[in-house]
């Protein structure tokens, strides 16, 4: 799994009907100690979760593609959890 922070909303106007009436989120990589890690994902929402909000992901086709039950989804990234607190000593 991966830690990242919600940076914003991605919007296309021509996309695969897969993505229709999903929302596709721009999600900064961060570590524990909530320093940017360095790099990005788009990933689909799951959770409803929002900029500003510290999320759980999955970045791996097949765990995503089971997630959102289809088979043939072209997924790679998607988030699963918005995270209430780290508790982390480093």
């Amino acid at each position: 799994m991966i830690l990242g922070m919600v940076r914003g909303t991605v919007y296309s106007t021509i996309n695969h009907p897969f993505y229709d009436n999903r929302r596709l989120l721009l999600v900064d990589r961060i570590r524990p100690d909530g320093s940017e890690e360095g790099g990005y994902l788009l990933a689909i929402d799951s959770v409803d979760a929002g900029v500003g909000d510290l999320v759980l992901m999955i970045d791996e086709g097949n765990s995503a593609r089971q997630i959102v039950d289809e088979d043939n989804a072209p997924i790679r990234s998607i988030i699963i959890g918005i995270v209430d607190e780290i508790q982390w000593t480093g």
